[in-house]
Order: C-alpha cells, then sequence, then structure tokens
C-alpha cells in the first residue's frame, strides 16, 4: 500500500501544477481513498484524469505553472493569472481544444506585472491554506458526500465549489460552509443537483 501511495504522489508531482501539487501532498491519503469511494463510475473518473492529464500536458509545453485545474464528471475549472498576454491567449486557445470538455469554467486572468492591482492578491500560500480549509470544511459535515465535491480558490480571494449535490438541501448546505471562512470574498458555485 505504502509504494501504491508514493508511486501515485511521484506521478502527480509530474503533471500537476505547483499549487495542485501541495494540495495533492497535503490530502493524497484522503483523496486517494475518497476517489475510490465516489459516487461516479470508473469510467467518468478516468475521462476527467485524461482531460486533466492533457491540460497539465499543455501547461508543460508552455514551461507555466501559472493555472490550477479541478475537475467533475468532464466539468473542468480553471483558475489562475497570467503575466505574459501571448501566453495566457495560447494557453486559453489550447485548452479550448482539448476533446471531451462538457462544460469549461475559466477563471484565468491576465494582469500585467506592473499592474497596481497585483498589490491586493492573496499570495500563494495564503490561496493554498484557504483552498485546504474550505474543502476541509465540508469534510465531516453532516448530509454533505465531500467526496463528491471539489474546491479550489484564487489570489482574489474567491472560493470556487465544484461537484454534485444529491439534493438542494445538500447543495446548500456545502455552499454555506465553503462560505463560512476567514478571507473568502467571494464564492462561484458550480454544483449541478442529481440524485
Amino acid at each position: 500500500m505504502r509504494s501504491l501511495l508514493t508511486a501515485s504522489l511521484l506521478v502527480l508531482l509530474t503533471i500537476a501544477p505547483a499549487q495542485a501539487q501541495l494540495m495533492d501532498v497535503l490530502t493524497a491519503p484522503k483523496t486517494l481513498f475518497d476517489r475510490a469511494i465516489e459516487a461516479r463510475s470508473a469510467g467518468d473518473i478516468a475521462k476527467d484524469n485524461e482531460i486533466v492529464v492533457k491540460v497539465n500536458g499543455i501547461m508543460g509545453k508552455l514551461a507555466t505553472i501559472k493555472a490550477s485545474t479541478e475537475i467533475y464528471e468532464q466539468r473542468l475549472l480553471i483558475t489562475g493569472i497570467f503575466d505574459d498576454k501571448a501566453l495566457y491567449d495560447r494557453f486559453e486557445r489550447d485548452v479550448r481544444q482539448v476533446q471531451g470538455i462538457k462544460k469549461l469554467y475559466w477563471h484565468v486572468t491576465y494582469l500585467a506585472k506592473d499592474d497596481a492591482k497585483r498589490k491586493a492578491l492573496l499570495d500563494w500560500a495564503d490561496v493554498t491554506v484557504m483552498a485546504t480549509k474550505a474543502q476541509g470544511r465540508l469534510v465531516g459535515t453532516a448530509g454533505v458526500a465531500d467526496v463528491n465535491f471539489r474546491t479550489t480558490t484564487d489570489a482574489y480571494g474567491t472560493v470556487y465549489l465544484l461537484g454534485r449535490a444529491r439534493s438542494g438541501e445538500e447543495a446548500k448546505k456545502a455552499l454555506a460552509r465553503v462560505r463560512d471562512g476567514n478571507g473568502v470574498k467571494k464564492v462561484v458555485n458550480y454544483t449541478a443537483v442529481r440524485p
């Protein structure tokens, strides 16, 4: 089991962007277990993994770690901030050509290196902590199947909720839990409600 976990972590580290790498390392044992008990087919999870590998391949080809991905049922959420407009444009163009994406939630922005707005952005460590806490608040919440939700945060203080709720009540609980965090300025909800 330990060698399987180690091998899985090494694969994740080679294909995932920096923020995602840290999140996977911090949550790896739980994440691997949760993926195994998700209320989805192995084929559906495999389709998600294939899409993420392709997007990470684009990032590798462009030599950038400026974006982060979350995916659920081929609904792909991408966040990030680029300071090179040509790189931003190429990344967006290449991602939009990836086959198999049912819905793309594009929350990647271009912001010049010298833009004064950068001073108000959260740093990488704060973003990572906020994202970890948002997902953590779902764990153990009565009536919320946290394995069916993905959360991430961006440098603007926005928390994103992606996934599937089995009822409207579960969706409301999950949304309330991710909203209830220090520094959360906005929540974007991409929860599908379906039993």
